[in-house]
């Protein structure tokens, strides 16, 4: 990505992971890194399941759950199934479950041309002990082979966090994303991240809260974040 205003401050907070999808589903499996593949085939050794949901239940079920355990308010579930509505066939849920049917992982993607793009995810926790994190990606990669699609675009995240190392397990080179800043009644770049200090206390304080009150109130809060 290049920069446009040279002049302007800048803030590299965040790269982007995109690689190409090969033609052949065993050659996108051989592409993962060995440590990374090994846990994408101990998820399908534990006997996992991908489904594609119609509804956006059990996926904000599992979303909801995981933001709240990092201290985030989440989207009301009416957004997410307007997603799925407005755009149809290019937006989708994958949802991975046990083999008893217990819900571990979920993602919703939107498709665009020759692309998938995961863009909201969550786990539960019993997910970790299952790769149930790593088969969903996979299933999600294998699919998108299986329908001819070219480009696996997994998104922004923050540079050194858990996202963008697990990213980068995945054979996936950052490339950094230039956010440049024309300021005006200020002089330096507004810092509304979670990593911001200032917000540790009201994470922490998140985290304690029942995820019933948390799912209610969540709403009010982010139609408010910039």
């Amino acid at each position: 990505m290049q920069r446009r205003h040279t002049d302007w401050p800048l803030q590299d907070l965040y790269v982007t992971f995109r690689k190409e999808i090969l033609a052949d589903e065993e050659a996108n499996m051989l592409a993962i890194p060995r440590k990374q593949r090994a846990m994408v085939r101990k998820g399908i050794k534990n006997g996992l399941v991908s489904e594609i949901d119609r509804t956006a239940d059990r996926f904000f079920d599992v979303f909801a759950d995981n933001v709240h355990r990092h201290g985030t308010p989440a989207m009301p579930k009416k957004y997410f199934q307007a997603l799925m509505t407005v755009f149809g066939p290019d937006c989708e849920v994958l949802t991975v479950t046990a083999p008893d049917g217990r819900v571990l992982s979920s993602v919703l993607s939107f498709y665009f041309r020759d692309e998938v793009l995961p863009y909201y995810a969550g786990d539960f926790e019993a997910a970790r002990d299952l790769a149930a994190n790593d088969f969903k990606y996979w299933e999600l990669m294998r699919r998108a082979c299986a329908r001819g699609l070219k480009l696996f675009d997994y998104g922004r995240s923050k540079q050194g966090t858990g996202p963008y190392a697990f990213k980068k397990n995945w054979g996936f080179e950052p490339t950094p994303l230039h956010y440049e800043y024309c300021l005006y009644t200020r002089d330096a770049i507004p810092q509304n991240n979670p990593t911001n200090a200032k917000y540790q206390l009201l994470i922490a304080t998140w985290r304690r809260m029942p995820i019933g009150l948390a799912n209610w109130l969540g709403p009010f809060i982010v139609r408010n974040l910039a």
